[in-house]
């Protein structure tokens, strides 16, 4: 017989089952080399890893897009991609994860964006990064603020994942934020330092503390009040009503003035991976709010859902049974 927890929880992961989310942001192609180390080269002091299996998952913004496509929400994806092998390769992926792809624009001249990560004895060796970071002209910007235009009708969040890759502007973020108040629906954004932008108009927006501390202009001294005051700044600095700030093994902290700030403690058992964890959070903390569940219990339901991919290797994503038991095991 179900708990009352259980009950709850599992009432909330079928709202979430209900809606239509919009991923937008810098697409990317994970990959994965798993190996395993026997030996030093003989040629620099580096391990020689014999290659045991290869793999590979949609990457970037399509790893938030992955994690709730996974979770048996619709999806839609937002991006560039390129014609290349790679972009093939990516599109493949999407589709294999029944991931709808019909907001993604492809371009000759783009180069698909790629991350490869060398894995041996449970650990990520080296990573390799090959990407070419290119904005969109004035004609592409036009066909991608038209496919929007039809597909935001029929969706219930946006989810904005910014890498930094050149892809998310201030006048495509003006353009979503403007179309999902019209359409009364939320925005939420993972914002990036290095390409400083404004977000008035969104619900939420959460970056992780180090980001955070950056935007604020400020040292991180590892304390509680330095924490809040970087929280009221942001605030101040977005004009949003939600800010999530994560905080690795110290869990998150929702700011949701006037209410005093929530913290979620981590609910991490064992960490492997971080890879993707803030992918994670986005995705079912907005699939959470877009369900009309209380924004402290979709803090605590995402901060549960990255507890159980950090226990993973690789750019995991969580199901059902998972989350629901990481629930009932923090009871």
């Amino acid at each position: 017989m179900q708990s009352a927890r259980e009950k709850r929880i599992r009432e909330h992961i079928n709202a979430m089952r209900q809606k239509t989310i919009l991923v937008i942001g810098d697409l990317m192609l994970d990959e994965f080399i798993w190996g395993r180390v026997t030996r030093i080269s003989p040629e620099a002091p580096v391990p020689v890893v014999h290659v045991t299996r290869e793999s590979a998952y949609p990457g970037g913004a399509a790893n938030v897009a992955r994690n709730l496509a996974d979770f048996g929400i619709r999806t839609i994806m937002c991006g560039m991609a390129g014609r290349d092998l790679n972009g093939r390769k990516r599109l493949s992926l999407l589709s294999a994860a029944q991931i709808d792809a019909s907001g993604i624009l492809l371009s000759s001249a783009f180069a698909t964006i790629v991350k490869t990560r060398i894995i041996a004895r449970n650990q990520q060796v080296v990573r390799v990064d090959r990407e070419d970071q290119s904005r969109l002209n004035s004609a592409e910007l036009r066909k991608l603020k038209s496919l929007l235009e039809r597909i935001m009708k029929n969706v219930d969040a946006v989810i904005i994942e910014d890498y930094g890759k050149g892809f998310v502007t201030q006048n495509l973020v003006d353009f979503i934020v403007a179309k999902a108040q019209e359409h009364r629906i939320l925005v939420t954004v993972d914002p990036n330092p290095n390409n400083p932008l404004h977000w008035r108009g969104a619900t939420l927006i959460k970056p992780n503390r180090s980001e955070a501390f950056a935007v604020a202009r400020m040292s991180d001294s590892n304390s509680d009040d330095q924490l809040f005051l970087a929280g009221e700044r942001l605030l101040q600095e977005w004009q949003v009503p939600y800010l999530l700030i994560t905080l690795g093994e110290d869990g998150m902290m929702l700011f949701h003035p006037p209410k005093k700030p929530y913290h979620s403690p981590t609910k991490a058992r064992e960490v492997y991976d971080v890879s993707g964890a803030g992918d994670t959070v986005i995705a079912f903390l907005t699939a959470a709010l877009a369900a009309g569940i209380a924004p402290e219990e979709a803090t605590d339901l995402a901060n549960h859902a990255a507890g159980v991919v950090v226990g993973k290797l690789g750019t995991a994503t969580v199901n059902d049974s998972e989350l629901v038991m990481s629930f009932l095991q923090d009871a």
